[in-house]
This record gives structure tokens, sequence and C-alpha cells, in this order.
């Protein structure tokens, strides 16, 4: 580099420190500087020869992350100092404990964690899912902030990837929209989470993005015209009933946008409220609650709102903090609106999450409004039974999921994820309760452990000392809390079962003159056709085999010969009957599809476990080679689908000899004369498709059909739906999937 270049350099690098003070969120003391600056020269000495790819000094990716702690998260000196110093000991010869001399203990205990977090990434060299997150939050170590600066890491790097090849930005976009924006959400981050959502979808759906991105731009006008016009109405009011407000017109991401797009099965045009105003608004603490309401009333009085679509976020703040009024009215034009009701304290919960909270919260410690979450999180971490990728989903679904609110029978209110049922209450409250549940009453009522509670609903939970968690107790809850602790006494219980089994098997077998040993307990487990011998000594425990079976078992391994040429015909493929049935299948079974669709893709047969036709299969989408197949059980199953979920296709084999498929289409619209007619001569007659069955009705108007066709592949369906959209009075038409 030449010495202009290094002299810029050295004026931008003065630049952003600078930058870094002027837009910290937390009021810093001389010390808290003097923290920062020391930290900044740091990481600027470890890293000086290092660059990254784009070519910058490496510096600024520390100083970029420590920007976002300092404004959008909002971390103190602390924090901001652990966030310019996060790469140091991965990256640079300086260690942990040259930092706890150099700075405080905290300081390099934050680093650490970071540090374990990059290892288990490099160690794996695979994509950060499901058991390698798992290990990345067991790095939390009491300090929620190590989460936090990860998140403001991610987001960074998400911002500068440009340069990076497009599997590596897929790779790492999948990965922020499978963890780290649902985590972003659960800390109550929202406008992070709202940035990593749409940049997770610019790398992997590009496409999708830019022509989202392109259409609001195209819209803008319109769309500001239409806030200023619903803006200038409730200003004249709000000013004459001396309200101290500021409103802001907030488009919604790109990422809502496509989500919406997809869930309704709708075009752009077509989403509803694709854009908010937020009135915010100062008050003292005391007074909240009544401007918020008295705002409320100021846009009912010229909006009609819509009831269904009010949230009272105010009387009953979500359990991430999040406070609001959400108003959704019917504006000018019969558009609708969502008006969002804020006060300052409030909009800075929104925006900045748990640091705002730290600071209406008088003389609280930082991680205070962590407490409660943290405690379930650690909870379902310290329960290493659960397979990985079930662990990964529940805890998704829980930090992803919207809240209701239920009472206790005290009137105590509870929040729980919504579709949580009773029995998830009993366990909300304590796994002790939970295991104990006989049954549980709602609005005084009794009603059944899977009942789906609502907001506002009051549980009573009535508990036996003899009650015990069964298998179907598994289907009963949805909350990550309630599966672990059942799974806990479930296989606690099996265990014991197990140990009194084996002790039983052992006695019968002495009557029998059979010692049992390693040999024969393989030879049982086989015999039984099990999998484990935890499985037998359960089922010899609960008695479901029995002496007559165990006589038989003697008898065959007492005759060796005849044990002998009974392998043998076993082994010949006409004696087997699965063996026959396999053959049956792979006949005829020998065509594979891929996906929901049943689409025909190229595909290659994986080496590793060489699937024939008829064996369970999933398709893997590999960087070079396409497709591979393999088998259900294949050894490396699990590790796919731990760590790459998002590239498992479903796949099955289908008769090649019915070269037809079956799709079912519902169809909506407006009852005109001849529509049916109209609809039979589209299908039969244009496309010449075999309909297998139609049924239709009509109600005030509205006309309702469901038709199942035969078509030969996607495409001709495909053309088959857009011919029918073209029917005068089709509104709707949707491909509906049986399980």
């Amino acid at each position: 580099m030449t010495e202009i270049d290094l002299e810029e350099e050295k004026k931008a690098l003065a630049r952003e420190y600078k930058e870094l003070l002027r837009i910290s969120y937390q009021t810093l003391t001389p010390e808290d500087k003097k923290l920062i600056r020391k930290a900044f020269d740091v990481a600027v000495d470890a890293h000086k020869d290092q660059r990254r790819k784009s070519g910058e000094a490496y510096i600024f990716h520390p100083i970029g992350v420590a920007k976002i702690v300092a404004s959008e998260i909002g971390l103190g000196a602390t924090g901001i100092a652990a966030a310019l110093l996060h790469d140091v000991v991965e990256d640079t010869p300086i260690t942990v404990e040259d930092l706890e001399k150099q700075f405080n203990p905290k300081i390099a205990h934050l680093v650490e964690g970071l540090t374990k977090i990059a290892q288990v990434k490099k160690d794996m060299n695979i994509s950060m899912q499901a058991e390698n997150f798992r290990k990345m939050l067991l790095t939390l170590n009491d300090d929620v902030r190590v989460i936090l600066i990860k998140i403001a890491d991610r987001l960074h790097n998400m911002q500068t990837m440009d340069s990076m090849p497009d599997y590596k930005q897929v790779k790492i976009a999948s990965e922020t929209l499978y963890i780290y924006a649902p985590l972003a959400h659960r800390l109550g981050l929202y406008n992070i989470k709202t940035k990593l959502e749409d940049l997770g979808l610019k790398y992997t759906e590009p496409e999708v993005y830019n022509d989202i991105v392109s259409k609001i731009k195209e819209t803008k006008e319109e769309q500001d015209a239409y806030i200023k016009l619903v803006s200038d109405v409730l200003k004249k009011s709000l000013d004459e009933e001396g309200v101290d407000y500021i409103i802001k017109g907030r488009p919604k991401s790109v990422y809502s946008i496509r989500r919406k797009m997809a869930a309704q099965n709708v075009t752009f045009d077509e989403v509803f409220d694709k854009f908010a105003l937020r009135i915010i608004y100062k008050s003292n603490l005391h007074d909240e609650k009544f401007v918020a309401w008295k705002i409320y009333s100021i846009v009912t009085d010229h909006y009609r709102p819509s009831p269904s679509r009010l949230r009272d976020w105010i009387s009953s703040p979500k359990s991430t903090g999040y406070e609001a009024l959400h108003i959704t009215v019917m504006g000018p034009k019969g558009r609708w609106v969502e008006i969002q009701v804020r006060s300052e304290r409030m909009d800075e919960i929104a925006e900045k999450g748990y640091a705002a909270h730290y600071k209406y919260k008088q003389g609280a410690t930082e991680e205070s409004g962590l407490d409660v979450w943290l405690n379930l999180l650690k909870e379902a971490l310290e329960n290493s039974e659960t397979n990985a990728v079930d662990f990964v989903e529940d805890f998704k679904m829980n930090l992803y999921a919207k809240e209701i609110f239920v009472f206790t029978p005290k009137g105590e209110i509870k929040s729980l994820p919504k579709g949580a049922t009773s029995l998830d209450f009993a366990f909300s409250i304590h796994s002790e309760i939970g295991v104990k549940t006989r049954g549980t009453r709602v609005n005084g009522k009794l009603v059944p452990l899977n009942y789906e509670l609502k907001s506002g609903d009051q549980i009573e939970v009535i508990t036996s000392p003899n009650q015990k968690p069964t298998i179907n107790w598994f289907d009963y809850v949805t909350t990550s809390r309630a599966k672990n602790k059942i799974r806990n006494v479930l296989n606690e219980n099996t265990k014991k079962i197990a140990e009194e089994g084996k002790e039983l098997l052992t006695r019968k077998l002495k009557h029998l003159k059979i010692t049992l040993n390693e040999g024969v307990v393989n030879e049982l487990v086989n015999f039984f056709k099990l999998k484990t011998s935890l499985d037998l000594f359960y089922r010899v425990g609960i008695g479901s085999i029995e002496n007559q079976q165990l006589k038989d078992f003697a008898a065959q391994k007492s005759n060796t010969l005849i044990n002998f040429f009974k392998n043998k015909i076993k082994r010949s493929p006409t004696a087997n009957p699965d063996d026959i049935h396999k053959q049956e299948l792979s006949s005829n079974y020998n065509l594979l599809v891929f996906g929901k669709e049943q689409d025909r893709l190229d595909y290659k047969l994986s080496s590793c476990c060489n699937p024939i036709p008829g064996d369970e299969v999933f398709g893997f989408v590999t960087i070079n080679e396409g497709i591979k197949v393999h088998k259900r059980d294949c050894p490396n199953a699990i590790s796919m689908q731990s760590n790459y979920a998002y590239r498992i296709m479903p796949a099955k084999w289908i008769d090649s000899t019915q070269q037809e498929f079956k799709a079912i289409l519902n169809i909506t619209g407006m009852d005109t004369l001849g529509l049916t007619n109209e609809l039979t001569k589209v299908i039969s007659n244009q496309m010449h498709v075999n309909i297998q069955s139609i049924s239709l009705s009509g109600e005030a108007g509205i006309f309702k059909g469901q038709v199942t066709v035969v078509v030969q592949n996607n495409n001709i369906l495909k053309k088959l739906i857009e011919n029918i959209k073209k029917i005068d009075g089709v509104d709707k038409i949707t491909r509906v999937y049986k399980n």
C-alpha cells in the first residue's frame, strides 16, 4: 500500500473512533472513554497486518461491530471494549490471560466466550447448525452480552459480505435466518432482527428480494403521499388536544412482505398493510397508559378500527419487554393502515431491547431483564438427551412464537407461546406440577390436557401424587420446557424398568440353562428384532416378552444345525417375505421424485449407503454434485440434517408405470351463470386433462369448488391453474396438499 493510502486509513480510523463515542447510547464517563480508547489501541495494534477479502484493513470489522453494540444494541463501555477485542484471541498472539492483565476480568471473560463460539465454527468446518448452535448457547456463561455481541458481529458480516463467493453467502445467510434473526427477535432487538431477515433474504432468494425492493421504490412516492394524507388529519386533532408527539411513516420490511405473500398466496400488490404509522409521544411514567388511550380515541374518531386487530401490549407487555398499542384502521381509499402508538420510553425499548430496560430499571443489574428467559434456556441446554435437530426446532419455535397471556387461579398473569396447551401451562408453573398433572380446568370447566389456551383464559391444574407422564404426553404439549421434562421422566422410568427387566431375564434364562452374557443379549436383540439391549430389558420388565417366547429362543439356540439351515434359507431371496416385498417394490417403484410438488430432477445415488428403489430416501443438495440421494437410515443422515437442514429435499420412489399424478385444486370466486360449465370446458376440452372428481357449491353469490385432476407433470398443472385463473368470476385457485 502507498504512503497516501496508509495516511488515509489512519484518518479514517480516527474518524471511526470519534463516531463510536458520539453514537454510543449509554452516557460514557471519562473512565469509560479511557477503557474504550485502550481497547481500541490494543485492537488496532493486534490486527495491523490483517486485511479483509475486500482489501480493507481488518480492524474496520471490530470497529463496525463495536458501533452496532454501542448505538443499536446500546451496551456500555464493557460491551463496547469486548466488541473491539472480540477477534484478537482467535486471530492474533494475544491470549485471554493477557486481556485479564490489561483489562478487567469481565472483558476477558466476554472475549473468551466469543472466541469459543468462533472455534466451534472453525473446528467443525461445516455450517453452524443444530449441534454447533447448542454449543454456542452453552458459551453464554451467565452473560447475555456474549450473544448480543455475537449478533452484532453477524449483522456486520452480513452487511459486508459482497466480496464472498456465492455458496458462502448462501450458507451464512441461511444460518442467519435459521438462528440469529430469531435470537435477535427474542432479545427484543427488532431493528436488528429486521436487518438480519432482509439481508438473509437478499442472499438466499436474490431475485425475490430485488423484485420486492424495486416495487417498494416504485410505490414510494405514492406511499409517502398517502402517509402524509393520514398524518395531516391526525396532527390537527393531536395538536388541539395538546399531545407532545412525532409521527413517523415506516414501510414494512422486505422479509415481512415476502412472508405475507407466501403465507397468503398473494402478489405484492395484494399485500394489505405494506406500511405503518408510528406515533411516538412524550409522557411521564405515571400518565403513559392514559395518553396512549387518548391517542387511540383521537385516531378512531377519524378512522374506523378493526376490532380483531387491536393489540394492547401496554397493559400486558410481551415477554421480550415490548410495549405498544397497535391499531389497524381503515384509511382513505379503502386501505388498511397499522398505527403503532408508543411513548418515548417504549420506543427506546422497542429499538434497543434489554439495554433500554437497564436504563429504566433504576439500580438493576445489566442482566436482570433476562433472568427468567436465561433460566429456561439453561434448563433446555442441560438436557443433553435431546437430539440436536429436535432441540433447535423446539428452541426456534419458542424464540419466534407469538404470545398469549393467561391467568393462574390467583389472578397472576403468565405469558406462553401461542399454541400452548393446558399441560404446557402446568409445566410452566413448575416441572413437578407438570409431571403430576391429572387434569386441568379452564375458566371453571374441565378440559383435556391438550386443550389449546387462548389469551385471557384462567387455568387451574389438578394434580395427583400417583400420576406419571406417558408417551402420549408428547402430543399434548408444544413448549420445549414441557417436552424436555417429559422426556427426562420417561427415560428415568425406562431405565428403572430395564434394570428390573435385566434381573428378571437373568433368572428366567437360568431356568432354561442359559447364562446371560453379551453374546446372548445380542442374539436375543436379533431374535426379537429389537434395536438395543435397553429395548430388550425394558420389554421383559413390562412383561411384553413372555416365557414361551424365551423357550422358543432357547430351543432355536440349542439346535445349532437346524439353526444353520434356517439361516441359509433366510438368506435366500425367495424365502424372506421382506425381500419379496423389496423386489416387488424395486420392479415398480423405480422412479424418484422430489419435494411436495413431486418434481423429477437429476440426481446421483450416494455411495455411502447405496440406496435402491423402494428404500426410504431423501435428497441432499450438494455444492458441486447436484442432488445426492441417501437412505433415511444412512450413517451420515443425522449429521446432514442437523448441520445442513436447509439443503435437505424430501424424496420418494413412485411407480413409473403410473405416469400420472393426482392434484387437488380449491377454487373460489363469484357464482356467475355458466361458471361450472366454463370450468369443465377449460379442464377437459382445452387442456385435455382428466377430471377424477369435482364438488362445487354456491352460497349467497360465492362459489367454492374442489376439483381433483390427473396430470402427467407439474408443468401441465401450472398451465391448467393459469387457464382456470383467466375464467371470468374465478378469484383464487390454490393447490391442496394432503399428508
